[in-house]
C-alpha cells in the first residue's frame, strides 16, 4: 500500500493536477486523494497544498517526493535485474535528447535493441540540457544524450560521444552558397534563422559570435531543428545546423552546406546518467552500447556538401 501511495505523490509531482495525476496511475481522483491522505497520516506531515485545485507540494511534500521517486526507481529496477537475470534484459528504455543530438540517438538506440531484442525504446525530444539532468535527477528518463556541461559533478557520468561541428545551411538564392567555406563573421551578415536564445545550441553559437565581436539578430528563431531546414528550403533564410542532421536528412536539394571556420568551433556531445549506488540494468545496458560506440567515425562521413 505504501507504494501505490508513493506513486500517488510522485504523479501528482509530476502532472501539478489531482485530475491528470489519477489518470495516470489508472484510478479514480477520490481514491488518489484518500491515497495521499493517508500517506500523510502514516508520515505525520502535510505533503500537499489544498484548494480547489491543485496548489503545489508543501515544503515538506517537495522533500519526500525525492524519497519517493527514489524508492520507485530502486523497486523498478529490482525487478528490471530480477528478469534479466532470469531471461534477459526486457522492459522500456527511456532516452532524452537535446534537439540537436536527435538524428544522433538512433546509432545508439539501433545496437541496443538489436542486443537487447526483448526490449522497447522511448525517445523524448526537444529537451532543453537542464531538462535532461532534471529528469534524470527524478529518474523520468535512463539515460540522456547532450551537452556536457560543468553542471554534470559527481552526480552524473558522461560518456563522450563525438564534437558537434557546424556548417551553413544556405540556400541556392544566397550568394554564401557560392563560397567553399564561410567564417562566422560571414554567416553573422546573411539572413539568419537560428534556435531560441534559451536552447543550449543556440547558446554555443552566440558565444562565437561574441568571441569574435560580430553581434547575430536573426530574423527567426524557432525551437525547431527541423524548422530551419523548412525555412531555408524557401530561399529567403540561411541557418546555422549541427553537422549530425546531415546524417540523416543529406543536403536537401537546393541548399548547400558550407563549413564554418575563423573560428572552428565544436562542442562536446555524450551520453549521461545518473550516478546511483546500484544504478538500473537500462542505464547500464545502454552506457555498454555507447562505450562500444563509433559513433564519432560514422558522423565524420558526411554527405557531400552540394546539393
Amino acid at each position: 500500500m505504501l507504494l501505490r501511495q508513493l506513486e500517488y505523490l510522485v504523479a501528482l509531482a509530476r502532472e501539478r493536477h489531482f485530475a491528470r495525476a489519477a489518470d495516470s496511475c489508472y484510478v479514480s481522483q477520490p481514491t488518489l486523494s484518500e491515497g495521499l491522505r493517508k500517506l500523510e497520516t502514516e508520515l505525520g506531515v502535510s505533503l500537499v497544498r489544498r484548494d480547489r485545485k491543485f496548489e503545489g507540494l508543501t515544503p515538506e511534500g517537495e522533500r519526500i517526493v525525492v524519497w519517493a521517486q527514489r524508492i520507485l526507481a530502486d523497486r523498478d529496477a529490482l525487478q528490471d535485474e530480477a528478469v534479466a537475470i532470469r531471461s534477459g534484459l526486457s522492459g522500456q528504455l527511456r532516452v532524452g535528447a537535446v534537439p540537436t543530438a536527435v538524428t544522433a540517438v538512433s546509432l545508439l538506440t539501433e545496437p541496443f535493441c538489436a542486443q537487447h531484442p526483448l526490449t522497447t525504446v522511448q525517445v523524448q525530444t526537444d529537451l532543453r540540457s537542464s531538462e535532461v539532468l532534471e529528469k534524470l535527477q527524478s529518474y523520468e528518463i535512463d539515460a540522456g544524450i547532450t551537452y556536457f556541461s560543468e553542471e554534470m559533478d559527481r552526480r552524473f557520468a558522461f560518456v563522450p560521444l563525438y564534437r558537434e561541428k557546424y556548417v551553413l545551411l544556405t540556400p541556392h538564392t544566397l550568394g554564401a552558397a557560392r563560397l567553399s567555406q564561410a567564417t562566422w563573421e560571414e554567416a553573422a551578415r546573411q539572413p539568419l534563422c537560428l534556435l531560441v536564445p534559451v536552447m543550449q545550441g543556440r547558446r554555443v553559437l552566440d558565444s562565437v559570435f561574441e568571441e569574435i565581436g560580430t553581434p547575430v539578430r536573426p530574423r527567426v528563431e524557432t525551437d525547431s531543428i527541423a524548422s530551419l531546414f523548412a525555412h531555408v528550403k524557401t530561399g529567403r533564410w540561411a541557418s546555422i545546423v549541427p553537422h549530425t542532421w546531415l546524417h540523416v536528412f543529406g543536403v536537401p536539394t537546393g541548399m548547400r552546406a558550407v563549413p564554418l571556420v575563423q573560428p572552428i568551433r565544436t562542442a562536446r556531445m555524450g551520453l549521461v546518467a545518473a550516478k546511483r549506488d546500484v544504478a538500473s540494468v537500462m542505464a547500464r545496458a545502454f552506457i555498454e552500447v555507447a562505450e562500444r560506440s563509433e559513433m564519432a567515425a560514422t558522423l565524420e562521413r558526411l554527405p557531400d556538401r552540394t546539393a
